[in-house]
Order: C-alpha cells, then sequence, then structure tokens
C-alpha cells in the first residue's frame, strides 16, 4: 500500500484511529491560524502513548527556528513539514527530515524545486492567504511532468473519491490526507477512515517513504 500520512490529528484517539487503519505517518498542525491547531503541551500529554511504528510529523508555518526546535525536542517529531515561505537555507537549519509544502496555482516551476535539499517535497492547493487545509484539489496535469528526484507526497482536497485518480496522474511517493477523511475540522471520521484504506489497499509501492532506513537528506544523523 501507498505511504499515507493523516495531517490535522488533534486527539490520541484520532492519533490511534489513524494507526490502527494503516497510516504510516501522522501531521500535527503547529500553526495557530489552523483550525486544527494543537498547543505543543497538549500534545506532549498524549503523543508518548501513539504506536512508534508511526512517524510524527510537525506542522508549521513561518515559525521561528528556536521554536521549532524546542517542539522536536518536547515531542520527539520525526519529520518537520514547513507550510511557509521558508528558505532553501532556514530548511537546513533542521535537523531533522524536512517536507517542503509546495502550494500548486497553475504550475510549479522546477527551478524552485532545484533550489530545496529537503527529505521531500509536498504538493497542496494554492488559496490565497491560507498557508494549506483547503479541501480543494488543484490541477494534477499541471505537475503531472515535473522532473524532480526529491519524492513528491500529494495533498490537496484527496478523498476516497478521487485518491486513485491523483496517485495515477502523479505517482506520488506518499499521499497526505486532512479534510477528507474529517467529519469536521480537527475531527476524523472513523467511516471515510475506513472506506479510504480500503481503497488504498490495492496500490503497490516498493519502499516506505516515512521508514527510517531511506532517510537521508537533513536526517540529524
Amino acid at each position: 500500500m501507498i505511504p499515507v500520512k493523516i495531517c490535522g490529528i488533534t486527539s490520541l484517539e484520532n492519533a490511534c484511529m489513524a494507526v490502527n487503519y494503516g497510516a504510516s505517518a501522522i501531521g500535527m498542525i503547529f500553526y495557530s491560524g489552523s483550525p486544527r491547531y494543537v498547543e505543543p503541551n497538549k500534545a506532549a500529554q498524549w503523543i508518548g502513548r501513539v504506536s512508534g511504528k508511526v512517524k510524527k510529523v510537525g506542522v508549521f508555518v513561518n515559525e521561528n527556528i528556536e521554536i521549532i526546535r524546542s517542539t522536536i525536542e518536547k515531542l520527539n517529531l520525526d519529520y518537520i513539514q514547513l507550510h511557509g515561505n521558508e528558505s532553501p537555507e532556514f530548511c537546513k537549519e533542521i535537523l531533522k527530515p524536512v517536507i517542503k509544502v509546495l502550494r500548486v496555482d497553475k504550475h510549479v516551476d522546477n527551478s524552485v524545486l532545484e533550489k530545496y535539499n529537503v527529505y521531500a517535497f509536498l504538493l497542496d492547493t494554492y488559496k490565497e492567504d491560507k498557508p494549506g487545509g483547503t479541501g480543494e484539489k488543484f490541477n494534477w496535469e499541471f505537475v503531472s511532468a515535473l522532473k524532480t528526484e526529491t519524492p513528491i507526497i500529494l495533498s490537496g482536497g484527496l478523498n476516497a473519491d478521487n485518491i486513485i485518480e491523483g496517485i495515477n496522474v502523479i505517482q506520488p511517493a506518499a499521499v497526505d490526507l486532512n479534510s477528507g477523511v474529517e467529519s469536521s475540522p480537527g475531527e476524523k471520521d472513523d467511516n471515510k477512515m475506513q472506506q479510504l484504506f480500503k481503497i488504498l489497499k490495492s496500490t503497490h509501492y516498493h519502499s516506505n517513504l516515512f521508514n527510517d532506513s531511506i532517510l537521508g537528506v537533513n536526517d540529524g544523523l
């Protein structure tokens, strides 16, 4: 099955739901402007009880480097996802594998990809003044011809109805879902989650992006 990251996790219950259905990673959003924001101190109360087999991803938007570092240490995060205007130089300062988000409007410039030496790129839908979580998909044809050796994670409006089409067009290394498996912002829906993973069982991939054995860039080791 293709590696799956379930983002916008706000509770132990939702985290365990994602893990039990087969998620390879869960994402916690540490951006106060998001309706799925979780305060790091509150996340610290339950994150240690989440199965160690799933990777923990911290999502930040134009955050101070010291706050990111302290959150990594407090929560023992495995990956850092940067959703803002972070520079290539900023990404290099993160001592964990970095997932850099690129918001797609009509295309992604290959020259932009070449500037970043990160673990993976996550493609999300562009919406002015909204760094992510739009619940809307972008036109996959805009990026189907991207040329990069950096793994691509597909996001943006994915759900059980369209995810197979998105995988076929983009051929990503992993997929990332948020609103597509929710009943309301920050509350994951058991039925939607079950339906999604049932569909994804038919997908086949040789390696898991969220696997320590294939970490390379910015792994902090």
